[in-house]
């Protein structure tokens, strides 16, 4: 019975948060920072790769969300370059986890169906061939797809990847390829791992209890100035009501964006305007003082002709 009222008190403010988040502008980009799997199979007493296994489940759970809201473009942190400092032994079953849903998204139905592109980002040459093979064959498939895209981070370093930027458009400095006067931030968007894409992220949200970025994605996201949300629940335990608040701090936050704005834009109009009206009255007295001293002139050249 109270689990009842529970499910049912859980379906209602689920209700309300989407329709709450629905009437306001919706973020275009999200990107999640998937934490707490380990800890996840930690909690019962299972092996970690079970983790990894229920975080993926969680995964295809927040694609039918992005989908159903309107979200047009996910970023995953699945594979950090400081995981390969685990074990060995640990990260040969996440790599045979990645690759069989590299494999099972090239015949997926709802892929084809919601026509959503797949983008591996990250130093993919650090990764098994079987893996790398298995994640270019996705790209492959699905690269004409438009509708939604998921970006996979996989032996991403957010740090390393500027550092690849810096050394490629050196290289082309130094050849000639490029002059340095025409480096600009769109320029060093197309040396990113994606070459352009993922675009500026407008919301990272952690879950897992943590508070930090954990070098992920710096240049999108610290350029647009991103909101950032942190949840306690671990990865598999993320619910759509979680997601649905992450939502709303970022609508919360750009609400309190665009109102700092429009009350900047009204004082510039204020002060602009007090200018204005400052220099009309001076001119004003200048064209008074103008005609007193004309007519003074004036009056003296009359009596000089009596």
């Amino acid at each position: 019975m109270l689990q009842k009222i529970a499910n049912t008190l859980y379906t209602g403010y689920e209700y309300l948060l989407t329709k709450e988040i629905l009437g306001n502008p919706l973020p275009s980009h999200i990107a999640i920072i998937q934490d707490g799997n380990r800890r996840y199979a930690a909690k019962l007493d299972k092996p970690s790769y079970y983790g990894h296994f229920y975080g993926a489940n969680t995964t295809e759970k927040v694609m039918d969300w992005c989908l159903e809201l309107g979200i047009s473009q996910l970023t995953i942190y699945a594979l950090s370059t400081e995981n390969f400092s685990r074990p060995y032994s640990e990260r040969i079953p996440l790599f045979k986890l990645l690759e069989k849903k590299f494999d099972e998204i090239c015949v997926d139905e709802r892929v084809h169906r919601d026509k959503m592109q797949i983008r591996v980002i990250g130093n993919v040459d650090l990764l098994p061939q079987d893996l790398r093979l298995a994640a270019q064959r996705a790209e492959r498939i699905t690269q004409q797809y438009e509708n939604f895209r998921l970006n996979v981070a996989l032996a991403y370093g957010g740090r390393w990847e500027l550092l690849d930027v810096v050394k490629a458009i050196t290289k082309n400095v130094e050849t000639g390829v490029l002059k340095a006067k025409d480096i600009d931030p769109n320029m060093i968007s197309d040396y990113l791992y994606s070459n352009g894409s993922p675009t500026n992220v407008d919301l990272i949200i952690r879950t897992g209890g943590e508070k930090r970025l954990s070098n992920f994605l710096p240049w999108q996201a610290s350029g647009n100035e991103c909101a950032a949300y942190f949840c306690a629940p671990y990865w598999p335990e993320f619910r759509k009501i979680d997601f649905l608040r992450a939502i709303r701090t970022y609508q919360m936050r750009d609400k309190k964006k665009r109102s700092n704005t429009l009350l900047r834009a009204i004082s510039l109009l204020r002060e602009c305007v007090k200018i204005k009206l400052e220099e009309t009255l001076e001119s004003f007295k200048r064209a008074l003082k103008a005609t007193r001293r004309d007519m003074v002139r004036r009056l003296k050249g009359l009596r000089s002709e009596e």
